[in-house]
């Protein structure tokens, strides 16, 4: 029986439902120190619908749900069709022992056909205590009048013996007893003074947390099916002791406004609002004990959002008005920059947000802002406001997920607390605040389908409170590209990055390289992992090999003057460490003839040619040492049927189409004046463009066939065995189709195939704008989007949505998510 229910989500809140004004004569056995109280309407169907729920399947094998399920166990062996109740009661620092209470019948217990079964009688108080063993489980059963308790500890029987004269119903659980609702299949009562040390018990050290704090008692209608748990109910607070729900006393609930600010990519959103400032600040001065007069810098602010992306936190102010608020940062203010239109600030001072909104915001540094709308938005980095900025622009917010819009459904329209989370968000929170064996524990990938939900509104003396967990249904693609993040460098960004694999987590990291040559592994959350400072740029596209053919994967490129191979730490594998006197290498080719793993690298230096095999040494069977003239890019290698072909543009013309060993496979007496494109394998011809716009083509006996296409020589080409792409000036031509893009400097065009299908990809440099087309020349939606360079495109995460990388500001790059 899946009773780890009432435990998973003690500790959220939510709703409303019919009332009852009948009080369960149960109640009267149940302990006053409870933790949590469970009042099952419908035993069977109870059980039922927890055995069926896909979502409590993540929780099955972790410890707390075992210990729960084994003292619970007893249980199995019940039938009833009427309602009963069953409590959690600490008794030893972090034990709980379970207490059941039901209307005894004579079919109540179903133990006909178990053989492995035993009852003892004890005695006490004149009373009769059985402690029945069956199968291994033992547990304490007593008789009062028409009423049975069982326990999973004798000693809850013999307190409840001891004092049954003087049995009393706990006031504040009376009263809660009357507002649930009897058509749920079970009601959940939460004890929060008495709760804490049950969920301290799976928090990490240092994170302890006191919910008493929060609110006196929760009351929770349970439902579920197998897509869903649904809690809805009430929570309390007295006015003797402070409670952060009391925050909103004498306020009304706001529409929250901050996932529509939120970027879509966000793993969750805490909303608090409030529609009297005034009322707030005399809540929080009493709730602090504060002797200060109020502040009223801040009394614009309407609402105070949290938004948890990529391991950070960003938060907002969303207000009525702003000039209190202007002129309080204005004299903060130490620097500022522009970033689409938006000035991003940087402050001198970056704790005040921790003293205005405590205990809402604490231990936050907001060291930059920008303002959107009449909302202030702080960061700790430059970075995560322009990740807010570009998708704000981009309308790619939050509240456009199927994440929230699942959620949002099943909630009220206005919250003065409100929590969505997706399972990333789960997991953050797991990670964060939970213990290592907890996080390890629960499969988060399995919660990837679902939305996670929390809501409180509040009115004078109690609060509505509502808690969702729901599958996301499928729906049709947002079709939005949404910016995930940006990175800012310590100086301008030099090359285009590029996605590299890393090898433990199967999924893409991003490499770059700046102004000053210092190279940079950045990983797929944003994050900065090494720098290694190198002494030359970097030449061309750097490659991934696998040397040692153990699955590590290695990153292979030329400077100027090095040949380098680095491990995924940046350290660099021995022998390849080369140098090479005078400079001047062409880009580092890598040829893996027959997919084995045995690497060829090919290093040009002006009409110097070095092949190295993958233990460093030159492959002396490789005759093609010298050529006629300085080679031109990087080497290419082509498999024609069981051929293979090495080729290589010379200055002056030459094209050379060699063998493995380096002796001429193709003759090419025709002289090229090659355009700066790549020779490239198109149709099973070997196909190249020169600077008067012709296209040469030339086949596997060294016919050359010509086309002019009237070419400007600063043109781009990209091809496939199928597909031919040509930039020509602002004209983009693919397959033949063309269109006609905006007066522009564009880079070169690139073709990917990824999960089946052919994407082209072109930017204005000029104008920052990427273009993405399919294979017939049609747009992709939600393209152009913002960026400076040429793009690597890639599935980096392993979620089936595509993310392209490019350069953004001068000094920064760009991540956008194509969903």
């Amino acid at each position: 029986m899946k009773f780890k229910l009432a435990i998973v989500t003690i500790f959220l809140l939510l709703g409303c439902a019919k009332k009852s004004r009948t009080t369960s004569p149960l109640l009267t056995y149940i302990p006053h120190n409870s933790a949590v109280i469970i009042k099952i309407n419908d035993l069977s169907s109870f059980s039922s619908k927890l055995d069926k729920n896909h979502l409590l399947s993540s929780f099955s094998s972790t410890h707390p749900y075992s210990s729960i399920v084994e003292k619970v166990k007893p249980l199995d062996y019940l039938q009833t069709d009427k309602e009963s109740m069953l409590a959690f009661v600490e008794l030893g620092k972090e034990n709980f022992e379970v207490l059941y209470a039901a209307y005894y019948s004579e079919d109540l217990f179903m133990v006909e056909d178990i053989t492995d079964k035993k009852v003892e009688t004890i005695t006490y108080e004149g009373k009769t205590i059985e402690k029945h063993n069956l199968e291994g489980n033992t547990f304490y059963a007593t008789r009062i009048q028409d009423k049975i308790i069982i326990s999973s500890a004798k000693m809850l029987l013999e307190n409840l013996l001891r004092n049954k004269n003087n049995l009393e119903v706990n006031p504040s659980l009376y009263k809660l007893n009357q507002a649930i609702n009897t058509q749920s299949s079970a009601n959940i009562f939460i004890n929060a003074k008495k709760s804490t040390s049950l969920l301290n018990s799976v928090l990490a050290e240092g994170t302890q947390w006191d919910i008493s704090n929060f609110t006196e008692w929760v009351s929770l209608d349970f439902n579920s099916n197998k897509d869903h748990v649904k809690l809805n109910g009430i929570n309390t607070a007295n006015d003797s002791l402070p409670k952060i729900s009391d925050l909103f006393r004498n306020t009304h609930a706001l529409v929250n406004r901050t996932p529509n600010m939120a970027p879509m990519a966000s793993d969750a959103i805490l909303s608090f609002t409030f529609d009297n400032y005034t009322a707030f600040a005399q809540n929080q001065k009493k709730h602090l004990d504060r002797s200060v007069e109020i502040d009223k810098t801040f009394d614009a602010v309407e609402e105070i959002g949290l938004i948890y992306l990529n391991s950070d936190l960003s938060i907002v102010l969303h207000t009525s008005g702003s000039m209190k608020i202007h002129e309080f940062l204005d004299n903060l203010k130490t620097g500022s920059e522009e970033y689409q239109g938006n000035e991003i600030v940087s402050l001198s001072k970056n704790n005040f947000l921790n003293a205005y909104f405590n205990p809402l915001v604490k231990g936050y540094h907001a060291n930059h802002y920008t303002i959107l709308e009449n909302t202030f938005v702080f960061a700790r980095s430059a970075e995560m406001l322009k990740t807010i900025i570009a998708n704000y622009k981009n309308s790619s917010t939050f509240n456009k997920t199927a994440t929230y819009k699942t959620a949002q459904q099943q909630l009220a329209d206005e919250s003065s607390i409100l929590f969505i989370s997706n399972a990333k968000g789960v997991e953050y929170f797991l990670n964060r605040y939970f213990t290592q064996n907890l996080a390890k524990e629960i499969n988060t990938k399995e919660l990837s389908e679902y939305s996670f939900a929390a809501q409180m509104v509040a009115e004078d003396h109690f609060h509505h409170t509502h808690i969702l967990f729901q599958k996301i249904a499928h729906e049709t693609s947002l079709n939005k590209t949404t910016p995930l993040y940006t990175l800012t460098l310590e100086s301008g960004v030099a090359t285009v990055p590029q996605f590299v694999k890393n090898h433990y987590t199967k999924k893409e990291e991003i490499v770059v390289q700046d102004q000053e040559n210092t190279l940079y592994l950045i990983s797929t959350a944003g994050k900065i992992l090494w720098k290694k400072q190198l002494s030359g740029r970097i030449q061309g596209r750097i490659e991934q090999v696998d040397l040692y053919k153990n699955g590590r994967l290695q990153l292979a490129f030329t400077t100027d003057n090095q040949f380098l191979i680095l491990d995924r730490n940046g350290n660099e594998v021995a022998p390849f460490s080369f140098s090479y006197s005078g400079g001047n290498l062409g880009p580092l080719s890598v040829f893996d003839y027959d997919g084995r793993r045995d690497y060829r690298f090919v290093v040009s230096q002006g009409d110097k040619i070095f092949m190295y095999n993958r233990q460093g040494q030159i492959v002396s069977g490789f005759k093609y040492k010298k050529a006629d003239r300085p080679i031109l890019g990087r080497a290419k290698h082509f498999r024609i049927g069981r051929k293979d072909y090495l080729v290589f543009k010379e200055e002056g013309g030459n094209l050379k189409i060699l063998s493995r060993t380096g002796q001429t496979r193709v003759p090419v007496k025709e002289k090229i004046t090659f355009s700066d494109n790549e020779v490239q394998l198109h149709n099973k011809k070997f196909t190249v463009t020169d600077t008067e716009g012709r296209l040469y083509q030339i086949d596997e006996k060294g016919k050359v066939n010509t086309a002019n296409l009237g070419l400007f020589p600063d043109h781009g080409m990209d091809a496939t065995s199928k597909t031919l792409v040509i930039m020509n000036d602002n004209e983009l031509q693919i397959r033949g189709k063309k269109v006609t893009l905006e007066l522009g400097v564009y880079s070169k065009p690139r073709i990917f195939y990824l999960n089946d299908k052919i994407y082209v990809t072109v930017t204005d440099i000029q104008n920052q704008k990427i273009y993405l087309f399919d294979s017939q020349a049609k747009p992709i939606s939600n393209f152009p989007v913002s960026g400076s360079s040429q793009i690597d495109l890639s599935d980096m995460d392993n979620d089936h949505k595509l993310e392209l990388v490019s350069k953004d500001q001068e000094n920064s790059i760009i991540v956008y998510r194509i969903n």
